[in-house]
């Protein structure tokens, strides 16, 4: 149950066993079924979700209707901080309103901390303080990064940076939800993909 976050948690920081503890305490484990929204824009994002297995899309509504992929969560060797979080970490840190809803492309197994469950922890856990701000930290240069990328890499660079990263998210995540995540339409993805693995 807790191995994998246990392994990505000592990658940061060191708990002894009495710490471990404490922080397994408050951790509740939930499984949901693809097709599931686990979280919808407008409601508070009341917790922390780390995957134990699975693959979540946050994504974005315009007002238009059309929705946009704003990042594919998931846990495998390779995954980063943001990749193994399910969280909208404006609305959970400041605990207002999201603009980002949660949906399950895939069975999934979360572990979960609340709000208030993780102050308990910064308040009495040095180390878990650190941890949360390590993690901020990056999830922050992720952002800052992932702007960045959107707006200065050709399509055919952000592909090879999805495809060096995750290819297997090819064939798990929907070709459209795949393109709105890389900002660009399905047709220039089926291309992208046509020239790279010659279909």
């Amino acid at each position: 149950m807790f191995t994998k976050y246990k392994k990505f948690i000592d990658k940061y920081i060191s708990l002894n066993q009495i710490e471990w503890a404490l922080f397994k305490s408050k951790v509740k484990m939930f499984h949901h079924k693809k097709g599931e929204i686990i979280h919808y824009a407008g409601d508070v994002c009341t917790k922390l979700m780390f995957i134990n297995y699975g693959i979540i899309r946050a994504y974005i509504i315009e007002l238009n209707g059309k929705d946009y992929t704003w990042n594919i969560c998931f846990n495998d060797t390779n995954s980063k901080m943001t990749n193994v979080y399910v969280v909208d970490y404006d609305s959970f840190v400041n605990q207002s309103q999201s603009k980002i809803s949660f949906e399950v492309l895939e069975d999934c197994e979360l572990l979960s901390l609340t709000y208030n469950d993780l102050q308990f922890l910064y308040k009495h856990s040095k180390k878990g303080e650190r941890f949360g701000r390590l993690m901020a930290e990056m999830a922050y240069s992720h952002t800052h990064n992932a702007t960045i990328d959107r707006l200065t890499k050709t399509a055919q660079e952000r592909f090879e940076d999805l495809i060096n990263e995750a290819p297997y998210l090819l064939e798990k995540v929907p070709q459209y939800h795949i393109a709105t995540y890389l900002g660009i339409t399905p047709q220039s993805l089926s291309r992208l993909k046509s020239k790279k693995f010659h279909l």
